[in-house]
Protein backbone atom coordinates (compact mmCIF):
# COMPACT_ATOMS: atom_id res chain seq x y z
CA UNK A 1 0.00 0.00 0.00
CA UNK A 2 1.34 3.36 -0.92
CA UNK A 3 2.20 6.01 2.22
CA UNK A 4 -1.38 7.74 3.05
CA UNK A 5 -1.06 11.56 3.70
CA UNK A 6 -3.90 12.32 6.26
CA UNK A 7 -5.82 15.57 4.58
CA UNK A 8 -8.78 15.43 6.78
CA UNK A 9 -9.08 19.04 7.46
CA UNK A 10 -7.82 21.69 4.68
CA UNK A 11 -7.93 25.26 6.09
CA UNK A 12 -7.80 28.38 3.88
CA UNK A 13 -5.69 31.00 5.03
CA UNK A 14 -6.08 34.33 3.73
CA UNK A 15 -2.49 35.27 2.29
CA UNK A 16 -2.78 38.91 3.18
CA UNK A 17 -3.17 37.91 6.61
CA UNK A 18 0.17 37.88 8.38
CA UNK A 19 -0.94 37.46 12.05
CA UNK A 20 -3.28 34.38 10.53
CA UNK A 21 0.29 32.74 8.53
CA UNK A 22 1.90 32.66 12.09
CA UNK A 23 -1.03 31.78 14.12
CA UNK A 24 -1.52 28.90 11.38
CA UNK A 25 1.90 27.21 12.67
CA UNK A 26 -0.09 25.84 15.63
CA UNK A 27 -3.36 24.91 14.12
CA UNK A 28 -3.73 21.13 13.86
CA UNK A 29 -5.09 21.58 10.46
CA UNK A 30 -3.62 18.94 7.91
CA UNK A 31 -3.74 21.48 5.25
CA UNK A 32 -3.00 24.98 5.05
CA UNK A 33 -4.15 26.27 1.87
CA UNK A 34 -2.31 29.78 1.70
CA UNK A 35 -4.41 31.92 -0.12
CA UNK A 36 -3.87 34.50 -2.46
CA UNK A 37 -6.83 34.40 -4.54
CA UNK A 38 -10.25 34.85 -3.04
CA UNK A 39 -9.44 36.22 0.10
CA UNK A 40 -7.13 38.94 -1.02
CA UNK A 41 -8.35 42.35 -2.76
CA UNK A 42 -6.86 43.27 -5.68
CA UNK A 43 -4.66 45.84 -4.22
CA UNK A 44 -3.06 43.53 -1.68
CA UNK A 45 -2.35 40.90 -4.40
CA UNK A 46 1.60 41.50 -4.29
CA UNK A 47 2.09 41.46 -0.63
CA UNK A 48 0.09 38.33 0.06
CA UNK A 49 2.43 36.53 -2.64
CA UNK A 50 5.45 38.11 -0.78
CA UNK A 51 4.38 37.11 2.72
CA UNK A 52 3.13 33.77 1.58
CA UNK A 53 6.13 32.64 -0.13
CA UNK A 54 8.28 34.14 2.95
CA UNK A 55 6.00 32.14 5.08
CA UNK A 56 6.31 28.66 3.34
CA UNK A 57 10.04 29.33 2.90
CA UNK A 58 10.62 29.75 6.59
CA UNK A 59 9.10 27.01 7.30
CA UNK A 60 7.95 25.82 10.98
CA UNK A 61 4.81 24.15 10.09
CA UNK A 62 5.63 20.55 11.54
CA UNK A 63 4.21 18.16 9.71
CA UNK A 64 1.03 20.31 8.27
CA UNK A 65 0.68 20.07 4.31
CA UNK A 66 1.42 23.43 3.13
CA UNK A 67 -0.52 24.17 -0.60
CA UNK A 68 -0.28 28.19 -2.09
CA UNK A 69 -3.43 28.68 -4.21
CA UNK A 70 -2.99 31.15 -7.08
CA UNK A 71 -5.10 33.65 -8.71
CA UNK A 72 -6.61 32.05 -12.23
CA UNK A 73 -4.59 31.55 -15.10
CA UNK A 74 -6.59 34.05 -17.06
CA UNK A 75 -5.74 36.85 -14.46
CA UNK A 76 -2.96 39.25 -14.59
CA UNK A 77 -1.22 37.96 -11.40
CA UNK A 78 -1.13 34.12 -12.23
CA UNK A 79 2.76 34.35 -13.97
CA UNK A 80 4.32 35.90 -10.96
CA UNK A 81 2.20 33.52 -8.65
CA UNK A 82 3.46 31.02 -10.26
CA UNK A 83 7.03 31.64 -10.55
CA UNK A 84 6.86 32.78 -6.63
CA UNK A 85 5.32 29.73 -4.99
CA UNK A 86 7.61 27.67 -7.63
CA UNK A 87 10.15 29.24 -5.68
CA UNK A 88 9.05 28.68 -2.45
CA UNK A 89 8.37 25.30 -2.56
CA UNK A 90 5.37 23.95 -1.10
CA UNK A 91 3.74 20.59 -0.79
CA UNK A 92 1.52 21.30 -3.58
CA UNK A 93 0.23 24.64 -5.63
CA UNK A 94 -3.50 24.91 -5.85
CA UNK A 95 -5.34 26.27 -9.20
CA UNK A 96 -8.64 27.65 -9.44
CA UNK A 97 -11.02 26.99 -11.76
CA UNK A 98 -9.70 24.27 -13.43
CA UNK A 99 -12.67 23.65 -16.62
CA UNK A 100 -9.99 21.50 -19.01
CA UNK A 101 -7.27 18.97 -18.64
CA UNK A 102 -5.22 21.59 -20.98
CA UNK A 103 -4.62 23.89 -18.30
CA UNK A 104 -3.08 21.01 -16.09
CA UNK A 105 -0.82 20.12 -19.08
CA UNK A 106 0.46 23.80 -19.56
CA UNK A 107 0.88 24.97 -15.76
CA UNK A 108 2.95 21.63 -14.88
CA UNK A 109 4.78 22.66 -18.19
CA UNK A 110 5.46 26.25 -17.07
CA UNK A 111 6.61 24.56 -13.83
CA UNK A 112 8.99 22.12 -15.48
CA UNK A 113 10.05 25.45 -17.63
CA UNK A 114 10.58 27.44 -14.32
CA UNK A 115 12.66 24.13 -12.83
CA UNK A 116 10.10 23.73 -10.03
CA UNK A 117 11.20 21.00 -7.73
CA UNK A 118 9.55 17.61 -8.78
CA UNK A 119 8.11 16.65 -5.56
CA UNK A 120 5.72 20.06 -5.94
CA UNK A 121 2.16 18.86 -6.53
CA UNK A 122 -0.65 20.24 -8.09
CA UNK A 123 -4.01 20.48 -6.95
CA UNK A 124 -7.27 21.46 -8.97
CA UNK A 125 -10.43 23.44 -7.86
CA UNK A 126 -13.44 21.80 -9.33
CA UNK A 127 -15.68 24.86 -9.22
CA UNK A 128 -17.32 25.68 -12.88
CA UNK A 129 -19.89 23.54 -14.86
CA UNK A 130 -17.27 22.78 -17.49
CA UNK A 131 -15.39 21.22 -14.85
CA UNK A 132 -17.95 19.24 -13.56
CA UNK A 133 -19.48 18.02 -16.85
CA UNK A 134 -15.20 17.02 -17.93
CA UNK A 135 -14.34 15.88 -14.55
CA UNK A 136 -13.25 12.91 -15.40
CA UNK A 137 -10.91 14.00 -18.41
CA UNK A 138 -9.62 16.44 -15.84
CA UNK A 139 -8.91 13.53 -13.56
CA UNK A 140 -7.05 11.84 -15.90
CA UNK A 141 -4.72 13.86 -16.86
CA UNK A 142 -2.76 12.61 -13.64
CA UNK A 143 -2.10 9.77 -15.23
CA UNK A 144 0.72 12.09 -17.54
CA UNK A 145 3.40 12.62 -14.70
CA UNK A 146 4.31 16.23 -15.66
CA UNK A 147 0.74 17.53 -14.84
CA UNK A 148 1.76 16.86 -11.26
CA UNK A 149 -1.84 16.24 -10.38
CA UNK A 150 -2.33 14.99 -6.90
CA UNK A 151 -5.80 16.07 -5.75
CA UNK A 152 -9.01 17.61 -6.44
CA UNK A 153 -10.35 20.33 -4.31
CA UNK A 154 -14.73 20.99 -4.82
CA UNK A 155 -15.23 24.59 -4.97
CA UNK A 156 -18.91 24.79 -3.80
CA UNK A 157 -19.38 27.96 -3.27
CA UNK A 158 -18.28 29.06 -6.93
CA UNK A 159 -20.38 26.05 -8.16
CA UNK A 160 -23.82 27.62 -6.58
CA UNK A 161 -23.07 31.05 -8.28
CA UNK A 162 -22.49 29.55 -11.52
CA UNK A 163 -25.72 27.32 -11.34
CA UNK A 164 -27.83 29.21 -9.06
CA UNK A 165 -28.28 26.29 -7.04
CA UNK A 166 -29.00 26.58 -3.85
CA UNK A 167 -27.48 25.16 -0.27
CA UNK A 168 -30.20 23.24 1.39
CA UNK A 169 -29.74 21.04 4.35
CA UNK A 170 -28.14 17.54 2.94
CA UNK A 171 -26.84 19.15 -0.19
CA UNK A 172 -29.18 17.27 -2.67
CA UNK A 173 -28.79 19.87 -5.37
CA UNK A 174 -24.96 19.11 -5.25
CA UNK A 175 -24.89 15.86 -5.04
CA UNK A 176 -24.90 14.82 -8.52
CA UNK A 177 -21.82 17.45 -9.04
CA UNK A 178 -19.90 15.56 -5.97
CA UNK A 179 -20.36 12.12 -6.47
CA UNK A 180 -19.69 12.71 -10.04
CA UNK A 181 -16.36 14.41 -9.28
CA UNK A 182 -15.27 11.74 -6.91
CA UNK A 183 -15.90 8.93 -8.89
CA UNK A 184 -13.29 10.67 -11.64
CA UNK A 185 -10.85 11.39 -8.63
CA UNK A 186 -11.16 7.44 -7.23
CA UNK A 187 -10.77 6.21 -11.23
CA UNK A 188 -7.31 7.84 -11.84
CA UNK A 189 -6.21 7.66 -8.65
CA UNK A 190 -5.94 11.47 -6.71
CA UNK A 191 -7.41 12.47 -3.78
CA UNK A 192 -10.30 14.50 -3.59
CA UNK A 193 -11.59 17.10 -0.65
CA UNK A 194 -15.38 18.56 0.16
CA UNK A 195 -16.02 22.09 -0.47
CA UNK A 196 -16.19 24.27 2.54
CA UNK A 197 -19.22 25.06 5.06
CA UNK A 198 -20.01 28.64 5.18
CA UNK A 199 -22.04 28.98 8.42
CA UNK A 200 -19.52 29.26 11.51
CA UNK A 201 -21.77 29.14 14.02
CA UNK A 202 -24.20 26.04 12.68
CA UNK A 203 -21.35 23.48 14.58
CA UNK A 204 -24.68 20.63 13.79
CA UNK A 205 -24.75 21.48 10.63
CA UNK A 206 -20.76 21.52 9.81
CA UNK A 207 -20.47 18.47 11.70
CA UNK A 208 -23.59 16.58 9.29
CA UNK A 209 -22.24 17.90 6.55
CA UNK A 210 -18.29 16.36 7.54
CA UNK A 211 -20.36 13.30 7.90
CA UNK A 212 -21.63 13.08 4.83
CA UNK A 213 -18.39 13.95 2.84
CA UNK A 214 -16.50 11.04 5.10
CA UNK A 215 -19.49 8.93 3.78
CA UNK A 216 -19.40 9.79 0.38
CA UNK A 217 -16.01 8.54 0.45
CA UNK A 218 -14.32 12.55 0.38
CA UNK A 219 -10.70 12.50 2.09
CA UNK A 220 -11.19 15.48 3.94
CA UNK A 221 -13.29 18.70 3.93
CA UNK A 222 -11.77 22.19 3.06
CA UNK A 223 -12.18 24.97 5.92
CA UNK A 224 -13.43 28.56 6.57
CA UNK A 225 -12.45 29.25 10.04
CA UNK A 226 -10.23 27.12 12.86
CA UNK A 227 -12.73 25.78 14.84
CA UNK A 228 -13.96 23.85 11.79
CA UNK A 229 -10.56 22.03 12.10
CA UNK A 230 -11.66 19.71 15.09
CA UNK A 231 -14.68 18.35 14.22
CA UNK A 232 -13.20 17.68 10.35
CA UNK A 233 -10.40 15.84 11.67
CA UNK A 234 -12.74 13.75 14.34
CA UNK A 235 -15.26 13.13 11.33
CA UNK A 236 -12.55 12.04 8.67
CA UNK A 237 -10.44 9.40 10.98
CA UNK A 238 -11.50 6.05 11.76
CA UNK A 239 -13.27 5.89 15.28
CA UNK A 240 -11.81 3.37 18.18
CA UNK A 241 -14.62 0.94 16.85
CA UNK A 242 -14.13 1.20 13.16
CA UNK A 243 -10.62 0.85 13.63
CA UNK A 244 -11.46 -2.41 15.82
CA UNK A 245 -13.47 -4.33 13.58
CA UNK A 246 -10.76 -3.55 10.81
CA UNK A 247 -7.71 -4.92 13.09
CA UNK A 248 -10.41 -8.00 13.35
CA UNK A 249 -10.36 -8.52 10.10
CA UNK A 250 -6.52 -8.13 8.95
CA UNK A 251 -6.36 -10.86 12.00
CA UNK A 252 -8.35 -13.31 10.49
CA UNK A 253 -7.34 -13.66 6.83
CA UNK A 254 -3.56 -13.19 8.29
CA UNK A 255 -4.67 -16.69 10.54
CA UNK A 256 -2.73 -19.53 8.79
CA UNK A 257 -5.98 -21.64 8.12
CA UNK A 258 -7.47 -18.76 6.23
CA UNK A 259 -4.31 -18.76 3.85
CA UNK A 260 -5.20 -18.35 0.73
CA UNK A 261 -9.23 -18.04 0.94
CA UNK A 262 -11.27 -15.10 -0.90
CA UNK A 263 -13.68 -15.27 1.74
CA UNK A 264 -14.34 -16.16 5.55
CA UNK A 265 -16.77 -15.77 8.10
CA UNK A 266 -16.14 -13.23 10.78
CA UNK A 267 -18.66 -12.72 13.67
CA UNK A 268 -21.60 -14.14 11.53
CA UNK A 269 -20.59 -12.13 8.59
CA UNK A 270 -19.08 -12.86 5.10
CA UNK A 271 -15.88 -11.13 5.07
CA UNK A 272 -13.81 -10.98 1.71
CA UNK A 273 -10.37 -9.95 0.47
CA UNK A 274 -11.71 -6.38 -0.59
CA UNK A 275 -12.69 -6.25 3.21
CA UNK A 276 -9.14 -6.90 4.37
CA UNK A 277 -7.98 -4.44 1.49
CA UNK A 278 -10.00 -1.77 3.18
CA UNK A 279 -9.36 -2.58 6.22
CA UNK A 280 -5.57 -1.65 5.92
CA UNK A 281 -6.04 1.10 4.47
CA UNK A 282 -7.88 2.18 7.61
CA UNK A 283 -5.36 1.07 9.42
CA UNK A 284 -2.50 3.28 7.63
CA UNK A 285 -4.67 6.17 7.53
CA UNK A 286 -5.33 5.99 11.86
CA UNK A 287 -1.57 5.24 11.83
CA UNK A 288 -0.41 8.05 9.65
CA UNK A 289 -2.68 9.87 12.19
CA UNK A 290 -1.04 9.38 15.07
CA UNK A 291 2.74 9.46 13.07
Amino acid sequence: MTDIRPRRSALYMPGSNARALEKAREIAADVLILDLEDAVAPDAKAMARAQVCAAVTAGGYGRRELVIRVNGADTPWFAEDLAAAAQARPQAILIPKVSAPDTLHAIGGRLTGLGADPAIALWAMVETPLAILDAERIARAARDPATRLACFVMGTNDLAKETRARFVPGRATMLPWLTGALLAARAHGIDILDGVYNDIRDEAGFRAECEQGRDLGFDGKTLIHPAQVGPANAAFAPDATELERARAIIAAFDLPENAGKGAIQLDGRMVELLHAEMARRTVALAEAITA
